[in-house]
């Protein structure tokens, strides 16, 4: 594709990156009011203020920009029923970048035809996320290791224990479920710490840091060896519920296991019995299946669980990364050069 594109900013966007994206490609045609879109509460805040409502002429004049775009910067107010009313509305629409790295069950929950999801590419924010969700999963392997609920605990109630032995991670065994951008930095990270790195991969591509690469219908052979499980995958339906019972029971004893991907991935029952069973020694989870978690779920009050609200990702230099992305994307567009972070619309990852 040659020429000009016309794209509509649909999600929070701050002013001076509006004029990094146009900087980074002049080709870019951006087409945005802010009065249109919801105050940020903090970065990333793709959302934006809940208290936000729009006029019906200020919803109308929202509409109008996003049915004439070439491509949207985000999906409209983060729903999918607009975004399916956005491509069904604008027959010109050929591109919609979705701000989560996860962005594809957005696309799945907009129920798109065949035909829509020909027409129109979208692409997600993955690789932006794993610098910071690869330092969860290290601190969550060295919680682990090191008994942080236990120093907790005995904090609290100021007792001076006996001395007790530690693992040491640099001795440790940590399979990494899945190496795409935020599974390869997990693995980086860890084996610049000295662990063994094992990860999964159904293309049988490796990534720098892995020793050894597996095929997920594999993962059994490894697990009664691994002192650590670190999950970074997205939730497919090949991937619903894969840490479960079955799982569990081939997991060597006292292991902790990270969930940094998406939390459909981890049967929460299976793994409260095997946290109760002693089988999982820890678990540090940023990733639920249901988002917020709910007030009754009894991983908040166990002991050895370690909830993070899904917000291991965030930092202040988050939002810049993705218009960065967002731009190279648009050069390649234009260019007609394969983009990057294109969604499966068959698996939507």
């Amino acid at each position: 594709m040659t020429g000009r594109l016309r794209v509509a900013v649909a999600a929070p966007l701050a002013p001076e990156l509006c004029k990094l994206v146009t900087s980074l490609e002049p080709r870019i045609d951006l087409v945005v009011d802010q009065s249109l879109l919801p105050p940020m509460r903090h970065p990333a805040d793709f959302s934006g203020d809940p208290s936000f409502r729009r006029t019906s002429a200020q919803q109308a004049a929202y509409e109008e920009m996003l049915d004439s775009a070439d491509v949207l910067y985000g999906i409209p107010d983060v729903d999918p029923g607009a975004l399916a009313r956005t491509v069904r509305a604008n027959p010109l629409l050929r591109w919609v970048h979705t701000m989560a790295a996860g962005g594809g069950g957005q696309v799945r929950a907009a129920q798109l035809t065949a035909d829509e999801l020909e027409r129109v590419v979208f692409t997600t924010s993955a690789g932006v996320h794993g610098d910071a969700l690869a330092e969860f999963a290290v601190f969550g392997v060295f919680a682990g290791a090191k008994h942080l609920p236990r120093l907790l605990e005995q904090q609290r109630k100021r007792v001076w224990s006996g001395r007790w032995m530690m693992s040491h991670v640099s001795d440790q065994t940590v399979l990494v479920l899945g190496l795409g951008g935020i599974g390869a930095r997990v693995a980086a990270k860890l084996s610049a710490l000295g662990v063994t790195v094992i990860g999964t991969s159904r293309s049988g591509t490796s990534v720098p840091g892995v020793a050894r690469t597996i095929h997920p219908d594999a993962v059994g052979e490894v697990l009664p060896h691994v002192d650590a499980v670190v999950t970074t995958l997205p939730g497919t339906d090949a991937t619903h519920h894969l840490v479960g019972r079955e799982f569990f029971a081939a997991l060597k004893p006292g292991a902790t296991v990270v969930n940094v991907g998406r939390g459909t991935v981890v049967d929460e029952q299976a793994l409260l019995e095997a946290l109760d069973a002693g089988v999982v020694g820890f678990t540090a989870l940023d990733v639920f299946e249901v988002e917020p978690l709910p007030g009754n779920s009894p991983l908040w009050a166990h002991p050895r669980v370690l909830v993070s609200p899904h917000t291991a990702a965030l930092d202040a230099r988050e939002d810049r990364r993705i218009a960065e992305l967002f731009a190279g994307n648009a050069t390649r567009f234009l260019d007609g050069v394969p983009m990057r972070n294109v969604v499966d619309t068959v698996e939507f990852y």
